[in-house]
């Protein structure tokens, strides 16, 4: 339970879902942990689940530089340096093609591909050598589900993002891989604003692609992730490790 003894780390968006459930399984292995989140509610739900020993800060996960900027210097000035990040924080919108507006649009790239992107430039300084970066994406990106053209462009671009870093920054001793997880059961899917019946028939007709017959928990990509973070995968250098239960197989 010391795989990330003394590293020290950030989960953005980790405040709930996978985010909260990583930052404390990073708690149990010995890191240092500061997690970000957007809601009074959530950080508070944040600190009950995480104790005194993580800082918790708060902030958009938008694409405002300044903001990724004051994060940085933030954690600068409470850790030096960073071992481990994983950038988590999104937004799950969907809706028909023809439907979308262009202030949805922007929204959706900007808290998924600018938000990530500009603050992983702002952390560049702090990343320590070795380090470790985890970008969250989405087994969407390989589906071609209906409805989820934004945001599987975003995390698309997050996926992109993963690779073409890996390749810019290992010389300095960082390494970048994905984890894309398929249906996980977290607060995501009540966070659609979809009535309960809509919600259950989306719920049923998507376990109903998983092999695997169930959905899957937070605290198992929480472990990809701890092994990404960790020494255990030094030779893992721009991989996507999916977590879907077969979602993507059939």
């Amino acid at each position: 339970m010391n795989r990330l003894n003394g590293k020290r780390t950030l989960v953005t968006g980790g405040t709930s879902g996978i985010g909260l459930e990583t930052a404390r399984q990073f708690l149990e292995e010995g890191a240092r942990v500061a997690v970000t989140g957007s809601s009074a509610e959530g950080i508070a739900a944040a600190r009950e689940v995480l104790g005194a020993e993580a800082l918790i800060l708060r902030g958009d996960a938008g694409g405002d530089l300044a903001e990724q900027q004051r994060l940085a210097q933030a954690l600068k000035e409470a850790f030096g340096q960073l071992d481990a990040v994983f950038i988590n924080a999104g937004i799950a919108r969907f809706g028909p093609f023809e439907t979308w507006r262009e202030a949805d649009f922007d929204r959706s790239i900007a808290v998924n591909m600018k938000g990530p992107f500009f603050l992983l430039q702002s952390l560049l300084p702090l990343l320590a050598n070795p380090a470790s970066v985890v970008l969250n994406t989405s087994i969407n990106i390989h589906l071609g589900m209906p409805n989820s053209s934004v945001y599987a462009a975003s995390k698309a671009g997050l996926l992109s993002l993963a690779k073409t870093l890996s390749g810019e920054l290992i010389a300095r001793g960082i390494r970048v891989n994905a984890v894309s997880p398929g249906p996980i059961a977290t607060p995501l899917y009540g966070k659609l604003g979809l009535s309960a019946e809509d919600s259950r028939k989306m719920g049923e007709a998507v376990l109903s692609q998983i092999p695997a017959k169930r959905f899957g928990e937070a605290s198992e990509v929480a472990k990809a992730i701890v092994f990404l973070a960790s020494d255990e995968s030094a030779f893992t250098v721009g991989s996507e490790l999916i977590i879907d239960g077969g979602m993507s197989t059939l």
